[in-house]
Formats: structure tokens, C-alpha cells, sequence
């Protein structure tokens, strides 16, 4: 039987000792015991216990001291005291230094049994707690979403100012650019991050399903309401809701959350109750609502509700120098979930991924990595594994001449040429020597280095 963890206990009467060593063990504790309170500061570093239980009054180091003693050890330590002086006084002291609980002798094996549990339980609810919280900030903070792009870097430096502040956010972006990774970098890096994420489609429902499902319902407030049920804005509270593609709910329902966002509270459906809800709001939106309040789609005192701090995402084609380091991460992640041994990209498969548009953005680059992983016959991606309406629409706006091209993607076209070969003339100059090449240019051999791998030159 495993053992449900582990208890150090001291005190300087054996008897009392053997007694406390007997019914934790019997109750399914490892148990470690030492009469000598001077010790401890040696026995908790050696065998670091889940639980210290100590005699309050002991001669040399008293219960008290033993707690300090470990505290400097652990600040978090769970330590129990026992006291046969069970005053008001000793209890409110202890419990101020910072001990769990106090056990008044004499006990009995059940009161000892419950104190210890309760303990136990809060300790293994702190570390849960730490635990999910570390993974949710490895997985999510905004320090880990991919890009190294100016524009993503001016992203990271936004989160960074407007997460720990209470003000709604609304993200603007296309479909695909990532609103939802952004929303929940910005819940983790806020101080709600120990509450809940809740996110909302606002798209997929139906107008009286998005209600109930925001608001929450009586029962028998509408057909096939068969019980009441609480909406997701009380089960954000304490946290974060996050409303996905705002701009397309009705005006019926903005007028709705406006009065939630203004109040703080909710009704739900087929109810008058008010319920006080403490919940920040981000939401995010594909469409201009700009645009939309001017055409009387939107309301404009929702949309200054939900617009105090605006965070507008860039499309993937205006990261382009994002393009290789996502591909690269989705090809891992795809052919570490495989039995194929794809290890990268040919340069003239990449050379597309770069040159495409991509109108589905991050999503669709996602897609596409997973599409060619499942296709590869070697180790590298190549381009008959990209689908053929990328390959398409590169060659077809490679072969137009610049004039003819729009005005956006002329400069890039003429940009990526002229750097090229810039770069050829200047490595032919300096006999193919990066670092004069790189110090004639006044950039980094790193930068030299990415532009050669960019452009597939070979410097010689």
C-alpha cells in the first residue's frame, strides 16, 4: 500500500513519541521521530517531510523555535503543534508565526487523524495549484508564442505593459492570427491567471442560445430549459471571459452586455435576480467595428467598453520573417506525432512558404506543415508536398511584372530582389568573406548568415 506521505515528529517524551508514531503509521504515514528538538533544522533537510508535528514545550528548542527553525528551511512548511497549555494565547501564537493547526492534549486518534489530513490536503492543493499554474505559464505566457518579427515583438512589449491591469482588451486580427493564444497569454500574465479561462464562440451560437449560454437560465424560462443553469459569465468570475468575434453578435445582445459590462452583474434568462459577477472582459473581432458602429451594426457605447486598450495582431504576410520559424515549429510537432523522420524543409519548398500570401494566416500554415508531414517520402519537405493552390498562386504572381502587381506586394517583391542582390554583389566584392561582408554592411555575420540561407546564396 503506498504510503500517503511523510511526518516528521518530535517531541521529548518517548511514550508520547512511540503513541503519535503508531497511529500515523496505522493511518498510512511514512513516520519519522526524534526526541532531540535541536535537531531538527539536520532532519528536515535529510528527510524532508510532507507534515512536521512538535511538542509545543520542550526543554533547549520549544515548539515555536522548531517552527522557525524550519521555516527558514521551507517558508512554506505545514507544521502542526502540540500543546498541553491549549490557551487562547499559544493557539493565536502559533497560528501567527505561521503553524497549520495546534492539537490540544490530550487527543484523541480521530482528532489526530483529521488534523493531519486537513494538512495534508492543503499542502497537496498549494503544490496542484503551483504545479498547474507553472504549466499554464510555460504553455502560454507571451514569451512563447512564436514570432521574433518586429511586429510580433511590439505585440510581446503591448502584453507586457496591459496584462496585470484590469482594463477590457479587444484584439483585432483576421481569422487565423492567433486571438485566442493572445487572450490567454494575457489572462496568465494578468493577476487572475490562478482563476478561470473562459472562452466564447460568439459566432457559432444562435442569438438565444448565446444568451443563455453567456447569462445562464432559469428553468422552464424557454423550451427544453429543463433545470437552471448558471451562464459563463458567473463561471468566470474571479477570472477572465474571452468573447470571440464580438462584432457579430445582435443588437439585441450588445445592449445586453453593455448593461453586464456596466453593472457588473447579471440576469439570467427568465429571471430577476441580479448575480454580482467579478470578471475581466477580452474579446477580439475579425471586422472594423469602427466601421461597423458608423453603419449602425455595432454599438458605440459597447464598442468603447470593450475597446479601452486596443491590440491589433499582424497578418502572417506582414511577418514574413516569421514564416521559417513557424513552419519549422509545426513540422516538429507534427513529425514527432508520426513514424517519419522529416527533419526540415528544402530551400525551395521554403521559398514558396515565404512567397505565398497566406490568407488563412497561422492557422493555414499550420495546416499545411501537418498536410505535408503526412505526405513526405524523404527527409525534407519538398515542394510537390505543399498543395498545389500555393505552388499556383506563387508561380502566378512571380511571373507578373511589378507594375502589375498590387502596391503591397510590388514593394515586397522589389525589396526581396533588391536585397539579393545586394547581398551577391557585396559577398562577390569581398570574395565571399562574411565577416568583411558583414562589416562593409554594417550589420551582424548573423544577419549575413539568415539573408544567405534566406536567398539559397552560396558565398564564394
Amino acid at each position: 500500500m503506498p504510503k500517503l506521505g511523510r511526518v516528521l515528529v518530535i517531541d521529548d517524551e518517548a511514550d508520547m513519541l512511540e503513541h503519535c508514531a503508531k497511529l500515523l503509521t496505522r493511518f498510512g504515514y511514512e513516520v519519522v521521530t526524534d526526541v532531540d528538538s535541536g535537531k531538527v533544522a539536520t532532519l528536515y533537510e535529510r528527510e524532508r517531510p510532507d507534515l512536521v508535528l512538535t511538542d509545543l514545550r520542550m526543554p533547549g528548542l520549544d515548539g515555536l523555535g522548531v517552527l522557525q527553525a524550519i521555516q527558514a528551511i521551507d517558508p512554506e512548511a505545514t507544521v502542526i503543534l502540540i500543546t498541553a497549555f491549549a490557551t487562547i494565547e499559544t493557539a493565536v501564537e502559533a497560528i501567527k508565526e505561521g503553524a497549520f493547526d495546534y492539537l490540544p492534549k490530550p487527543f484523541s486518534a480521530d482528532q489526530l487523524k483529521v488534523c493531519v489530513e486537513r494538512a495534508m490536503g492543503q499542502r497537496r492543493l498549494r503544490e496542484e495549484n503551483r504545479r498547474l499554474l507553472a504549466q499554464l505559464t510555460e504553455t502560454h505566457r507571451f514569451d512563447n508564442i512564436i514570432g521574433r518579427s518586429l511586429p510580433m515583438l511590439q505585440v510581446f512589449e503591448t502584453i507586457k505593459k496591459v496584462a496585470k491591469s484590469e482594463a477590457n482588451i479587444l484584439i483585432i486580427g483576421e481569422t487565423g492570427t492567433g486571438k485566442e493564444l493572445i487572450a490567454r497569454s494575457l489572462h496568465v500574465n494578468s493577476r487572475r491567471a490562478t482563476g478561470p479561462f473562459i472562452p466564447v464562440d460568439c459566432v457559432s451560437l444562435p442569438e438565444n442560445l448565446l444568451e443563455s449560454e453567456l447569462f445562464g437560465h432559469e428553468k422552464g424560462a424557454f423550451t427544453g430549459a429543463q433545470a437552471t443553469r448558471p451562464g459563463l459569465f458567473e463561471f468566470a468570475s474571479g477570472g477572465t471571459i474571452f468573447l470571440d468575434e464580438v462584432g457579430d453578435i445582435s443588437l439585441n445582445l450588445q445592449s445586453k452586455l453593455l448593461r453586464v459590462l456596466q453593472e457588473r452583474q447579471v440576469r439570467r434568462v427568465g429571471s430577476n435576480r441580479m448575480i454580482e459577477v467579478d470578471v475581466r472582459v477580452i474579446s477580439a473581432t475579425n471586422h472594423d467595428l469602427a466601421q461597423a458602429v458608423a453603419a449602425g451594426r455595432f454599438r458605440e457605447d459597447l464598442y468603447y467598453r470593450l475597446n479601452v486598450i486596443s491590440l491589433p495582431l499582424p497578418p502572417l504576410r506582414d511577418r514574413r520573417g516569421d514564416i521559417q520559424l513557424i513552419a519549422h515549429h509545426y513540422l516538429a510537432k507534427y513529425a514527432s506525432g508520426s513514424e517519419k523522420e522529416v527533419r526540415g524543409v528544402t530551400p525551395d519548398a521554403m521559398r514558396l512558404l515565404e512567397a505565398y500570401t497566406w490568407p488563412g494566416n497561422v492557422r493555414e500554415l499550420q495546416n499545411v506543415m501537418e498536410r505535408a508531414v503526412v505526405l513526405a517520402e524523404c527527409e525534407l519537405i519538398r515542394p510537390q508536398e505543399l498543395p498545389e493552390h500555393l505552388r499556383v498562386k506563387v508561380e502566378a504572381v512571380q511571373t507578373l511584372p511589378p507594375n502589375e502587381l498590387p502596391l503591397k506586394r510590388a514593394k515586397e517583391v522589389w525589396a526581396g530582389s533588391f536585397e539579393r542582390d545586394y547581398l551577391v554583389q557585396l559577398l562577390k566584392r569581398h570574395d565571399g568573406n562574411i565577416s568583411q561582408a558583414a562589416k562593409a554592411a554594417c550589420v551582424d555575420r548573423k544577419t549575413v548568415h539568415r539573408l544567405i540561407k534566406k536567398y539559397g546564396i552560396k558565398p564564394s
